[in-house]
């Protein structure tokens, strides 16, 4: 009778757990699920498909957003875009960063090195908001791990252990290609624009990408590694931004994998050593008695 009322109470608990905003999120458009290459235990990302992604980025994405905690360097890394290492300075040539001060006390500016972080399009958070009509453009170093949504009672509690994987890419995908006309009846103020998967719908940011407006490298036939569409670009830089939020996905997973198998043998050895030990108790158990 304990335990049936333990279960109840706990039922309870789970259903009170679930905030309104989630039962809610369940008549709004959900981002649709997406396959992606980290997906999954032994899931890795995709070199060719990051190093597209950085490539949206820095043409589109980098024009108003930030993104503080990438350095150059990290581009050459393994698990990531693994450009050269001769690439990535040539690269970081091509950014000015400010230095110093010099022997006069002054600030300077110089090329960028490998060492470097990616320079702000905005010298302060002020100008780039002056610059977006009053909204500031957020950071993108985490956004793939900061933006995540509800699906309500019961997958919420599933979600937990998936939404900073794949929910917050799945989002971020669906955000870029949400830009429609806004449906009858809505108006859009001024210098907004109707998103089907932004919060509310209305986000100041402009639709970014448009069909064929970024040229991919091109295969060994001639012909573009992905085809030039805002869904491919959309999938391409959200994956690139999902390796910006963590880096160490893969090294993470194969700590994960040898920590398993660890504790399995770690448990069979219990296991056999309780028995070898307590197999001579039981035995002595049923012996005479003095």
């Amino acid at each position: 009778m304990k335990r049936l009322t333990f279960i109840r109470a706990a039922l309870a608990a789970v259903v009170m757990a679930a905030s309104p905003a989630a039962f809610a999120a369940g008549t709004a458009p959900q981002p649709p699920s997406m396959s992606w290459s980290w997906s999954g235990p032994f899931g890795q990302y995709d070199a060719t498909q990051l190093q597209r992604g950085f490539k949206v980025f820095r043409e589109v994405c980098a024009a108003c957003h930030s993104a503080e905690y990438l350095a150059f360097r990290n581009l050459s890394q393994p698990g990531g875009p693994e450009f050269s290492a001769a690439q990535v300075k040539a690269l970081a040539e091509e950014y000015k960063v400010k230095a110093g001060p010099n022997d006069q006390g002054e600030m300077y500016e110089r090329p960028a090195r490998p060492a470097d972080h990616w320079p702000s399009p905005f010298p302060n958070r002020e100008a780039a908001t002056a610059a977006n009509g009053g909204a500031y453009p957020p950071d993108l170093s985490v956004m793939a791990k900061a933006r995540t949504y509800e699906r309500g009672f019961p997958w919420f509690v599933f979600d937990i252990f998936t939404q900073f994987q794949e929910q917050g890419p799945d989002y971020l995908a669906a955000l870029l290609k949400g830009y429609t006309d806004p449906p009858a009846g809505v108006t859009v103020p001024a210098g907004k624009y109707y998103n089907t998967y932004f919060p509310g719908h209305i986000i100041a940011m402009p639709s970014p990408l448009n069909d064929g407006a970024i040229e991919y490298p091109k295969g060994a036939d001639g012909r573009p590694q992905a085809p030039e569409t805002v869904a491919q670009y959309a999938k391409d830089v959200t994956a690139f931004m999902m390796w910006m939020a963590e880096p160490k996905l893969e090294q993470r997973k194969e700590l994960g994998l040898k920590v398993m198998i660890f504790l399995l043998v770690f448990a069979g050895l219990l296991y056999f050593t309780k028995k070898k030990i307590w197999s001579k108790v039981e035995g002595d158990a049923h012996g005479p008695a003095f």
